[in-house]
């Protein structure tokens, strides 16, 4: 992890495997911002949706227990909804660097979609 800085606050830049560590520890609610289409056909498994055109600061959930972390496609939606958190004077926050991009490129598992049958399938880590 490292820390980057918008607007003089200071946030978080996670990568897909210190997330998926601290998902599988359940010390994060990882928070998706992407479509409701792209969620549908491929997702990080236990990932909460909530799409930055309907995004709210107000109605994010506690941080207390967990950290919230951000991600989208590529990383500049999550940066997006960081700057409207900032605005809000939601702290601390964190996204995920790269975005779910960079999920698949490290060949972290998730949920896809099987274009044979429209069902899910589990496409597991990469070794």
């Amino acid at each position: 992890m490292h820390i980057e800085e918008e607007n003089g606050v200071k946030f978080e830049c996670w990568t897909p495997e210190e997330v998926l560590s601290a998902l599988e520890a359940g010390e994060i609610a990882l928070i998706d911002v992407r479509t409701p289409q792209e969620y549908a056909f491929e997702h990080v498994e236990g990932g909460l949706l909530s799409p930055l055109a309907e995004f709210k600061p107000a109605f994010l959930p506690s941080q207390q227990g967990k950290r919230l972390v951000f991600h989208c496609g590529s990383g500049m939606r999550s940066r997006k909804v960081l700057e409207a958190c900032i605005a809000a004077g939601v702290t601390p926050l964190a996204h995920m660097a790269g975005g779910f991009a960079a999920w698949k490129t490290a060949g972290l598992p998730y949920i896809g979609t099987d274009p044979a049958t429209g069902g899910i399938r589990h496409v597991a880590r990469a070794v």
